[in-house]
């Protein structure tokens, strides 16, 4: 046997053994059972130059569409086919336990990284969310696009909940003389994505989130249970809980984020810095094998067997008929809104229709970190754009995807520039990366 050949048998059988033993809860998760393997990705042949310095990393995720592509690439061996034999996905039981995780590392029985709300590293990165303590991390590649929604709950029937709310604006913020309270909103995480889509939709309408409404952190199953009883008006979240939300008849639809800002970012991989400049060569055989995921899940026809795999209880533990319209594009608004049905207006993974998905822009890390200088977050460290723009350069990680691209053959979809050009949303507003000045200057609800 040829060294070759004998290398490409190890590989592919390791994949057996890495699917069977690792597709695993931990951190405090009970451990849970492992999903059959199908069709394995072909072992790659790798060269002394290419083999990873380790086949070990310990990558967490929450269970929704975000982080299919992590699943995909550990469960189809796209991670195994270029030597990383040994991933561990770890469902989060929580933003903040991620985060706490990743602070501890695996040495300290957490996790390497994986996947992140935004700007989620770099405030890691600054000390900003973990109490002073800088835990450096590098932001390596886009999860996807989309894949997200603002839910209402059904009492909110019939008053004008869109995309545009500017009609229910004094209804939302006549609630103190009316329900005895203020509207009540939510989303997973302080701070980040989420947060960030139900804001800019509140302010797009001339609501201000901060001081016409109560928002809140909550969990997405005590969220859904407020909406049902009463006590909850909105839910800003990802797949599969805004179509769960419609199906279960607890709520429906204003609009989905694609609608919001077409093809806009989502999550992303992110690893601690201290990980990735030990292993170099295994973080681009990560990215390697991400992106073939990634190229994978955008296939409509592994959309079911997709579908079949992350539905199962060991990740998202959800019925597969909940998770199948999402990843079909189709989305029952409900209050008397036209129904989408578009695949491009679901969750993407490696290209949409203005380009690669899964390339972090540097300008949308930029967006992200503006969105919180727009709300006043952290603004004892995010003081100004130079201090911004330096954050963004020693977190965002641009050149190893591109290098990891390359090596792997994907440059017919390599962008040409670190920066996606002037964003557009709903309402109009525009976001230059060359002037993010004149973006805060245009907004008219803000903490700045």
């Amino acid at each position: 046997m040829s060294d070759y050949s004998r290398r490409k048998f190890l590989v592919t059988a390791g994949v057996s053994a890495a699917s069977s033993l690792l597709l695993k809860g931990c951190l405090g998760n009970p451990p849970s059972a492992t999903v059959a393997v199908t069709q394995v990705a072909a072992a790659a042949p790798l060269s002394a130059a290419d083999t990873p310095e380790t086949p070990k990393v310990k990558l967490g995720y929450i269970p929704i569409v975000e982080s299919a592509a992590i699943i995909i690439a550990q469960t189809k061996g796209f991670f195994a086919k270029y030597g990383m034999t040994e991933v561990e996905v770890a469902k989060q039981a929580n933003w903040a336990s991620a985060r706490d995780n990743v602070t501890i590392g695996s040495a300290g029985g957490g996790i390497d990284g994986g996947q992140w709300q935004m700007p989620m590293p770099h405030l890691i990165s600054e000390g900003i969310l973990t109490n002073g303590r800088k835990v450096p991390m590098y932001v390596l590649a886009q999860l996807n696009t989309q894949g997200n929604g603002i839910a209402i709950a059904n009492t909110h029937a019939g008053k004008g909940f869109g995309l545009d709310i500017s009609s229910a604006a004094d209804y939302i913020k006549g609630f103190p003389s009316t329900q005895g309270r203020k509207f009540k909103a939510a989303h997973t995480f302080p701070n980040v994505n989420q947060d960030f889509w139900i804001r800019y939709w509140f302010a797009a309408g001339g609501v201000d989130p901060d001081t016409d409404i109560d928002l809140l952190a909550v969990p997405p199953a005590e969220t859904v249970q407020g909406m049902r009883n009463g006590t909850m008006d909105a839910f800003s979240t990802g797949d599969p809980w805004p179509y769960r939300i419609v199906a279960d008849d607890v709520g429906f639809m204003a609009g989905l984020t694609h609608e919001m800002w077409a093809f806009h970012p989502e999550e992303y991989l992110a690893l601690r810095a201290d990980w990735v400049d030990a292993n170099p060569k295994a973080t681009k055989a990560l990215l390697k094998g991400l992106m073939e995921a990634q190229q994978w899940c955008d296939n409509p026809d592994n959309r079911a067997e997709l579908v079949q795999i992350t539905s199962g209880r060991n990740y998202f533990n959800i019925p597969p008929e909940i998770l199948t319209p999402p990843y079909k594009g189709q989305y029952t608004m409900g209050d008397g809104k036209a129904d989408v049905n578009d695949i491009n207006a679901g969750p993407l993974y490696w290209k949409d229709p203005k380009g690669n998905v899964s390339y972090p822009y540097k300008s949308h890390d930029l967006w992200f970190l503006t969105e919180s200088m727009r709300w006043g977050f952290h603004k004892d460290q995010l003081t100004d754009f130079d201090t911004v723009r330096r954050i963004v350069d020693s977190v965002n990680r641009e050149d190893l995807w591109r290098e990891a691209a390359t090596e792997a053959g994907f440059t017919a979809d390599i962008p040409a520039d670190t920066s996606r050009g002037v964003e557009t949303f709903f309402d109009g507003i525009k976001f230059d990366p060359a002037n993010p000045e004149a973006y805060l200057n245009s907004l008219q609800i803000k903490r700045v």
